[in-house]
């Protein structure tokens, strides 16, 4: 039986560890950010934008306040505050039958979130 990609995902939260990451993201995923206008194709930069998303995103105040779930779908809404703005926003996940993520994006708000959040991704992404 093919894994449970959204307590998958909740895990590597928790971990707040990219560890796990190849063998839940699909050789196919897409990647869609908030701040890059194209989306990001392939395995290797889906896993490398989710890696960053932990560190930047995933603090002691980061958490998910709702989410709603069917068959090869997800949406987690989530709140952080960073640098003294309080960023909201929603992951939306789509999987294959195999249990892989085929599909990431993240929407943010407020427009001070959104500018906040590029500046901390540019620089982690860099940095690699």
């Amino acid at each position: 039986m093919p894994q449970d990609p959204i307590a998958a995902w909740h895990e590597l939260v928790e971990r707040r560890s990219p560890e796990g990451l190849d063998a839940l993201v699909d050789e196919n995923a897409v990647f869609y950010s908030p701040v890059v206008h194209t989306p990001q194709t392939g395995k290797a930069v889906t896993v490398q934008y989710l890696s960053a998303a932990l560190q930047v995103f995933v603090t002691d105040d980061f958490h998910y306040v709702r989410q709603v779930k069917d068959d090869n779908n997800a949406i987690l809404e989530f709140e952080v505050e960073l640098d003294g703005i309080q960023v909201n926003g929603v992951d939306m996940i789509r999987w294959n039958d195999a249990g892989k993520i085929t599909e990431f994006k993240v929407m943010l708000r407020p427009l001070k979130a959104v500018n906040l959040i590029h500046q901390k991704m540019a620089a982690m992404l860099q940095a690699r």
